[in-house]
């Protein structure tokens, strides 16, 4: 890998001033840096305090419940740590580099609401817009009752877009309820390699599990939107997002299939449980997907992320490339749930901490300094994957944390107390 010399030189002053952080990017691949590097002190942060986090994490690590982890956190806008711990492959020995690439799972939602909201400022695709207007096969009209779906009334209203990224839009996925209606539902259009258009016709013969607009449940409306956005722009999501966020924002690594040039750097999972002993994978992302899907299809690098969150945090631009406008932004990241919506089952998420959280679109979104199992501020927002990645932005306090490990058991619930507390702890001014 090539750097310029005044890299070099920054990298040697860095040393010189044993600020371990690992912040010297490792963005020779696009010729672009995650972040511009600055030492934790600079931006109002300890080192010392911050080298807990690899105590942490080596602690996990020998303790054979992770592989490994990158973490990467910014602040004020500038890379403050960005290390690697451990494995990328426990099994075969293989040291974790920064540039591993990670299945992100449900990480992919918040970058296909930010897509989605480049057609809202182009007037293409409307918040309050019937999805049917957009994807005509999904004029459903009737919604269970308690359930059951032989017994179905007339809905109030349709879904809309903004249902679909806040998920009150009463479809649902069969892993997220117990019953009649939810048995009867697909998993989704990658778990039952369906084609698009046939997931569409199969949600299309079924009943709202809930009346759109006044349940919270996590489901399948990232993966319809993505359709729609297929629908509207005439792209595939792969052309559409490489345009209109990839490209601008130098995410050289983010796909939806790991190109065999790159097989080499992806990170794997433990092949047992921690906890309950059972085999586990992550999905194959070597595989071209039938569909390429909202709800959890992409992979990605810490370095790739820290950069998407970075945009967000700035209001929808980064180095001179504008994404979103920065009222767009604070729609996206601002909460759309209401005072009648029941939110029982965002309040009480079985792999994150939501307690006293809202939702925003693809984003979940802090209310208050407490009730929230970790340390937060109020507004911060932030999403997670089923395979052991997350993310958090705060704007009260300009900072961007990144954590990718693939950990797909429940255990990743431990590592989304531990990470936030072990970041914000560091903070000095």
């Amino acid at each position: 890998m090539r750097a310029s010399a005044s890299r070099r030189i920054g990298v040697a002053i860095m040393a010189l001033c044993a600020v371990a952080s690992g912040v010297a990017a490792q963005g020779a691949r696009s010729g672009r840096a995650a972040l511009p590097a600055a030492t934790p002190e600079a931006v109002g942060m300890s080192s010392a305090r911050l080298q807990r986090i690899r105590a942490a994490l080596d602690r996990e690590i020998d303790g054979d419940r992770i592989p490994g982890a990158v973490v990467a956190v910014a602040r004020h806008g500038q890379l403050v740590y960005y290390e690697s711990f451990g494995y990328l492959d426990k099994v075969a020995g293989t040291p974790m580099p920064k540039d591993a690439i990670f299945a992100i799972a449900s990480m992919t939602k918040p970058i296909f609401a930010v897509g989605a909201m480049s057609l809202y400022e182009e007037g293409r695709l409307l918040m309050d817009e019937a999805v049917s207007t957009y994807l005509p096969v999904l004029d459903n009209t009737l919604v269970a009752i308690d359930g059951d779906p032989s017994r179905t009334r007339s809905a109030r209203r349709k879904p809309t877009i903004e249902d679909l990224m806040r998920h009150t839009s009463g479809w649902v996925t069969p892993s997220r309820g117990t019953s009649a209606v939810h048995d009867l539902y697909p998993p989704g259009p990658t778990a039952d390699d369906l084609t698009g258009p046939e997931y569409l016709e199969a949600l299309s013969q079924l009943p709202f599990a809930h009346e759109p607009g006044t349940t919270w449940e996590y489901g399948p409306g990232f993966d319809i939107l993505g359709l729609a956005i297929e629908r509207v722009s005439g792209q595939s999501m792969s052309e559409f997002l490489r345009a209109r966020l990839w490209e601008p924002l130098g995410m050289v690594d983010t796909a939806f299939t790991i190109p065999a040039s790159k097989a080499t750097r992806q990170a794997r999972p433990l092949p047992r449980d921690p906890i309950s002993g059972a085999a586990q994978t992550v999905r194959n992302k070597l595989r071209p997907l039938e569909v390429e899907c909202g709800g959890g299809c992409l992979t990605s690098t810490a370095s790739d992320y820290v950069r998407f969150a970075q945009m967000l945090l700035n209001g929808g631009e980064l180095d001179a490339a504008r994404v979103l406008g920065r009222a767009t932004v604070a729609y996206l990241t601002a909460d759309h749930t209401s005072p009648d919506m029941d939110l029982t089952r965002l309040h009480a998420f079985p792999v994150d901490q939501l307690a006293g959280h809202g939702f925003g679109l693809g984003v979940s979104v802090r209310r208050s300094a407490g009730v929230g199992g970790a340390i937060g501020s109020p507004g911060t927002f932030h999403w997670s994957g089923a395979e052991g990645t997350t993310f958090w932005v705060d704007p009260v306090e300009d900072l961007v944390i990144v954590f990718m490990a693939q950990t797909p058991g429940q255990i990743r619930t431990y590592y989304r107390q531990l990470v936030p507390g072990l970041v914000y702890q560091a903070l000095v001014d």
